[in-house]
């Protein structure tokens, strides 16, 4: 699984062309992305045909803000045909906010969703997996093992795929998060399957757009 950030259409379409085999939609990187409008979604929904997952994230940071406004807007994202989704929220003091998560896996009812890198950022990553394990349409953890990176996680992340198949374990890694090429190799031996890529596909990074190319090159590398 290589997936890619998307903020337009033409972001979904240079992925798609590079070989990605999934979008995440965000806009408003400057706040490491937020909910696309519903038009954004639905353009780029028409562009592409590879899966799309949406991201529910009113608000910079992991606490959930408004929740009547995001269950809104993910229902006016399930009306226009949105069907896989990216979300999960913590309180401040690090541990999941159950209650807001339970609320959007449930508007979300019947779609695959991914819990996002808020993990990397808790208080006690196990408390939020054994808490949002059973959550119905959960089939990914997005992270990087360590809030500062794959650098730091690794050894997490070891550890966690170790467990694959125990409770709180049984969601697929998707590894993402400061990853760069020269983490693959060892990653892809040590098991991982499943890839997450935002500015590292772009020309200048946030600033530009996405590159076929540069996703060319990442998926060769991924499938060596």
């Amino acid at each position: 699984m290589f997936e890619v950030i998307a903020l337009t259409v033409q972001d979904a379409q240079a992925a798609e062309t590079g070989g990605a085999d999934r979008l995440e939609l965000v806009t408003d990187m400057a706040a490491d992305g937020l909910t696309p409008s519903v038009a954004d979604f639905a353009a780029i929904r028409a562009a592409v045909t590879i899966p799309l997952r949406v991201m529910l994230r009113i608000r910079d940071g992991f606490t959930p803000g408004d929740l009547d406004e995001l269950l809104a807007r993910t229902a006016a994202l399930r009306a226009e045909g949105a069907d896989e989704f990216v979300l999960g929220f913590l309180d401040a003091d690090g541990a999941v906010d159950l209650a807001a998560t339970a609320a959007v896996a449930s508007a979300v009812e019947g779609c695959a969703w991914t819990f996002h890198r808020a993990i990397d950022h808790s208080a006690d990553r196990g408390d939020v997996r054994a808490a949002v394990a059973e959550l119905p349409g959960l089939d990914t953890f997005l992270t990087s093992g360590a809030a500062a990176g794959v650098d730091a996680g690794q050894e997490v992340l070891a550890g966690e795929l170790a467990k694959a198949g125990d409770p709180g374990y049984r969601q697929r890694i998707l590894v993402g998060g400061g990853l760069r090429a020269e983490h693959v190799p060892g990653l892809r031996a040590a098991g991982f399957d499943a890839f997450h890529i935002g500015g590292a596909v772009r020309d200048g990074g946030w600033t530009g757009a996405v590159s076929p190319a540069k996703v060319a090159e990442w998926r060769r590398l991924i499938d060596a």
